[in-house]
């Protein structure tokens, strides 16, 4: 794998530049903290060689001095909620982020529920939450908010808000996802600690757009399509341009909220310490960034892999037609198309070679080697394809069945008879069961099974829309999936 970030830099400088920014402001530092702090696919994939978690081990740089307030909206409760890419509800992943942080020896302060207006609910959480020992604070919706900054910046505004206790010199406020409400308990905080005569400060940690980076870059481009689905559109932050004559990307809810802001600054402090949305960040990635061509070439790889999601989450009803313009617009200013993805050229020809009779997949492996499978009466397109990567991997010959056809009759049989399944052929999380089972006795399938970790960073496209089984599989491998927008091929008539 071709890197083009500097995981260890990067690790070394954020943490460094955090340490500073808590400096400027005496006590105490409030850092919002947008994106994942781990599980942060995207960002591993458009920068090569950062990591998932790399922002979570950047934290644990500063772990003695660092608390972790986790915010979640009474109206995400209301509503359930859920995470797309991990299928469970806002309530649930407040509990899954508390263990990831405690199982790293990070400190856990408390779960605070904003936009509370006493939601049955929420109030039904907060009980739930106490009775596993968890400190809970409510966060009152405050009308005209956030323009209203009078109201906002009194005791009926902010002044009402539970004041959250901390200890350590660093609060980092994250949440299951947008709108959570993180900056209002940041900002929150700020009006309580004055109150207290405490000295604390705002800091905004958000991993893109790069704010040093051009605005038509690649990396920036990536992110513009990742949050299509959103109100967000990168722009140059013409505050930071006015102040210092410099050139800056931001994001157009930041540059939207930074004048009241500095307002809320200006009656919290008595003068506003930022001069730009670009100046609240602390961001440091674009520094880190070891060579620009691998991330300008793995970001168009992204850009064209989010237009697939996009295109196969319209077809099931899940997107809409405007989220799937907006980013066949990015890949028009990044002057890419599909036929960019090579896995999507082959899947293709293979395609138009079996005349349209049977489905088709494509995988890229690290090495540059693509290889090709179609569906069977036996084996879907994803799991021929699997099997086809394994083989080449472990230097098996082509010819040589790993699964006995006799093995495959009585788990399809299972399938159809008994499960009451449509599709009698296997997945690709059942392929792998039957060879996990056969490596007992097969040295094949041993030396099969051992090559799954090589797989990681490889890039798979497939003819048909794959079942959320081998979607899962191919994600749990590493592996990075496209799927044409066509639930079933039907055989070209003669």
């Amino acid at each position: 794998m071709k890197y083009g970030f500097d995981h260890e830099k990067y690790l070394k400088i954020q943490s460094e530049h955090i340490k500073e920014r808590i400096a400027k402001f005496g006590d105490k530092l409030y850092m919002e903290f947008g994106g994942k702090l781990f599980d942060d696919y995207h960002a591993s994939r458009v920068l090569p060689g950062f990591q998932p978690d790399s922002k979570m081990q950047m934290l644990l740089q500063l772990k003695e001095d660092v608390e972790i307030v986790i915010v979640i909206s009474a109206v995400d409760i209301e509503k359930n909620k859920i995470r797309s890419d991990l299928g469970i509800t806002y309530d649930m992943d407040v509990l899954r982020l508390r263990d990831e942080f405690l199982e790293r020896k990070l400190s856990v302060n408390s779960v605070v529920i904003t936009h509370f207006n006493g939601q049955a609910s929420a109030e039904a959480y907060r009980k739930r939450l106490e009775n596993m020992g968890i400190k809970v604070y409510y966060h009152h919706t405050i009308e005209g908010y956030p323009n209203n900054v009078a109201l906002i910046d009194s005791d009926e505004g902010f002044g009402k808000n539970d004041y959250v206790e901390t200890t350590k010199p660093l609060v980092v406020v994250t949440a299951p996802g947008p709108g959570s409400g993180k900056m209002a308990v940041c900002l929150s905080q700020l009006y309580q600690e004055n109150k207290r005569g405490i000295k604390a400060g705002y800091a905004k940690f958000e991993t893109f757009p790069v704010w040093n980076m051009p605005l038509t870059h690649p990396v920036n481009m990536a992110y513009e399509a990742a949050t299509a689905d959103l109100d967000d559109v990168n722009m140059i932050d013409p505050f930071h341009l006015d102040a210092y004559g410099e050139t800056a990307v931001n994001y157009n809810r930041d540059i939207e909220i930074f004048p009241v802001m500095n307002a809320l600054f200006e009656d919290i402090y008595g003068e506003a310490p930022y001069k730009s949305p670009t100046d609240m960040g602390v961001n440091m990635i674009g520094y880190c960034i070891s060579d620009d061509e691998v991330c300008c070439e793995a970001s168009r790889q992204e850009i064209i892999r989010r237009y697939y999601t996009a295109l196969c989450r319209f077809a099931e009803g899940k997107a809409t037609e405007n989220e799937v313009n907006k980013i066949a617009l990015v890949m028009k200013r990044a002057k890419i198309t599909t036929e960019d993805r090579k896995t999507t050229v082959y899947a293709r020809e293979r395609l138009e070679k079996n005349g349209g009779s049977s489905a088709t997949a494509a995988i890229e492996l690290e090495d540059g080697t693509i290889l090709t499978a179609e569906s069977s009466p036996l084996l879907g397109p994803s799991a021929a394809l699997l099997l086809n990567a394994l083989k080449h991997l472990a230097g098996i010959p082509h010819n040589i069945k790993l699964i006995p056809q006799n093995m495959i009759g009585p788990i399809q049989k299972t399938k159809v008879n008994y499960l009451h399944g449509h599709n009698p052929r296997l997945h690709t999380d059942e392929v792998l069961v039957a060879i996990s089972m056969m490596s007992l006795l097969d040295e094949n399938c041993q030396l099969a099974l051992a090559q799954l970790p090589n797989l990681a960073g490889a890039q798979v496209h497939s003819a048909v829309m794959l079942s959320e089984v081998d979607r899962k599989t191919f994600q749990k491998l590493g592996v990075g999936l496209t799927c044409d927008p066509i639930r079933k091929i039907k055989p070209k008539k003669l």
